[in-house]
């Protein structure tokens, strides 16, 4: 049922309207009248009609003046003008106040009838897009958290995101590559730096979740929340720099306060917040361990790892940027740009501190160790414990500046060539052992699953990596292999066709003829013939 309001200082007009719209639209309009703009403005403010019949023409307050007043009440409510034929000019006026038609006295049924005819249309417009809005909202509560999860935990677990994250960030609508991580940790009560039953408050925070996630965001702006994870959710908070003043941190961590405070009170829960660094997105994950570090490094309510002891900091004049820069540079493989910042960072040494090559020469080492470690880990290299037992001795021996630089960038250039290539090394290494197997074992019964347990992998994912380094099937290529070599036994006169099967692995002279015939369109007896006669 709409709700309509017929606003006019002839009763007859508005007994008239009620009649009509009554007998025409049975059940359909819920109808209240007016005589005065005055009383129109008090009964729109009370009764929030949907369509209003207005007479421009009343005494005190006109129609227009109580329209541009009800306007600002009602901002959807449709207008229909009730003017006399003269008046038709002055009417239109109300254009911009969102008319909908005109009626011009005297009425008629039909002209009545068709005008509300086009209010319901447009009413019910209006309601079928509010419910589709709805159902889009409704879609998008249950939607957005999950988008939203899967973005923070895709940075917390340092996922291989470079692709996927430009498709999260244009999701949530993310336009910065910079922010910091906090961690709201929940529990029953505080022992030390600690909440006390984890598991069970993560149970009870679970009912409570679309509360906590509000009010996280209202703490912080434009936060992306993470689902609870333990007795803990993870939040990202985007940023367009690097940089937070000081009071802005103090400002933000008062604000911290109070969350949890009325988190608390809201839900009954404990919570405490930690608060990480500001960083570089990829490299938010690291934010995310100072928050939770710093929360276990202090008995607050709110920590953030600013205030703590427990964030590297350096001398003012150190390029700890640059520093941060090389390293990640080092670890997405990329080798030009990894020995440039390199080369800038041997470069401020021997700009800042040239009068200590020692110095210089142990954060070269440091750099170098480092950059191999990363490089180790990155997988698929073998590690050999004396392989760098010469590097102290080397790096001493080395007496000018430009000899460190170019031990420093020899050593660089080979960690960072070598952290997008381990997988393919230990590829190729383990299908040439494979293939040395085979070799070496050729005459007897090799399988797929011998190999493998041979190498130490799954049957699995060795046929699919000998597959993709060689382009032929493991069964293919040891087929091949053998027929090879009884090509060649097949040459010595002196060995029999059941002697050749036999030492290529084939115990049946039959099906060795077969597989040999399939390979090379011949039988072995054919091939020994033509072998013997010189063809």
């Amino acid at each position: 049922m709409y709700r309509i309001l017929l606003a006019d200082d002839e009763g007859i007009v508005t007994n008239s309207l009620t009649m009509i719209i009554s007998k025409n639209f049975e059940g359909q309009f819920e109808i209240e009248t007016a005589k005065s703009g005055r009383m129109a403005i008090e009964v729109a403010d009370r009764f929030r009609p949907d369509v209003i019949f207005m007479d421009i023409q009343m005494p005190g307050i006109n129609g227009i003046e109580a329209m541009k007043e009800i306007r600002m009440m009602l901002p959807s409510v449709i207008f229909v003008v009730l003017t006399a034929y003269d008046k038709f000019d002055y009417a239109k006026e109300a254009i911009g106040l969102g008319v909908i038609d005109y009626l011009n006295k005297p009425y008629n049924q039909k002209s009545i009838v068709g005008v509300i005819d086009k209010v319901i249309e447009q009413l019910d417009r209006r309601r079928e897009k509010r419910r589709q809005d709805l159902q889009i909202k409704e879609r998008l509560e249950t939607v957005v958290p999950i988008i939203e999860n899967g973005f923070v935990s895709s940075i917390i677990f340092q996922e291989p995101f470079e692709e996927e994250i430009e498709n999260y960030k244009s999701l949530i609508g993310i336009d910065t590559n910079y922010g910091y991580m906090a961690a709201v940790m929940f529990g029953d009560m505080q022992q030390g730096n600690f909440l006390t039953n984890a598991a069970g408050s993560s149970v009870k925070a679970q009912t409570v979740y679309t509360k906590v996630r509000d009010m996280i965001r209202e703490t912080f702006p434009q936060a992306v929340v993470g689902s609870i994870s333990s007795n803990k959710i993870p939040v990202f908070v985007p940023r367009n720099d690097l940089s937070m003043e000081y009071q802005e941190r103090s400002d933000l961590i008062e604000k911290c306060r109070m969350a949890a405070r009325q988190m608390r009170s809201a839900t009954d829960i404990q919570y405490r917040i930690g608060i990480g660094g500001i960083k570089k997105m990829k490299n938010c994950y690291e934010s995310y361990e100072e928050a939770l570090k710093a929360l276990y490094s202090t008995q607050g309510s709110v920590a953030h790892v600013d205030d703590l002891p427990i964030a590297v900091s350096y001398e003012e004049s150190y390029p700890a940027d640059l520093e941060n820069e090389l390293f990640e540079k080092l670890q997405d493989g990329e080798v030009d740009a990894c020995l440039l910042k390199s080369g800038e960072f041997f470069d401020w040494m021997r700009e800042k501190h040239s009068d200590d090559i020692m110095s210089i020469k142990l954060k070269a080492l440091e750099f170098v160790l480092r950059a191999e470690s990363d490089m180790y880990r990155s997988g698929g290299h073998l590690y050999e414990f004396e392989s760098r037992k010469n590097y102290l001795s080397d790096i001493n021996d080395l007496a000018s500046l430009d000899e460190i630089k170019q031990w420093f960038m020899d050593k660089m250039k080979n960690a960072v060539a070598n952290m997008t290539t381990g997988s393919k090394d230990r590829t190729h290494y383990l299908v040439r052992k494979a293939q040395d197997y085979i070799e070496e074992n050729v005459s007897s019964d090799i399988s797929l699953n011998e190999i493998s347990e041979e190498l130490n992998i799954s049957s699995y994912y060795f046929s699919k990596l000998f597959k993709e380094e060689t382009g032929e099937g493991f069964v293919e290529y040891l087929t091949k292999r053998r027929v090879e070599k009884a090509k060649e036994m097949l040459k010595d006169p002196s060995k029999s066709i059941k002697e050749v099967g036999s030492d290529c692995g084939y115990s049946d002279p039959n099906y060795f003829s077969r597989i040999f015939k399939k390979s090379t369109g011949m039988t072995p007896t054919e091939y020994k013939e033509r072998a013997g006669s010189g063809l």
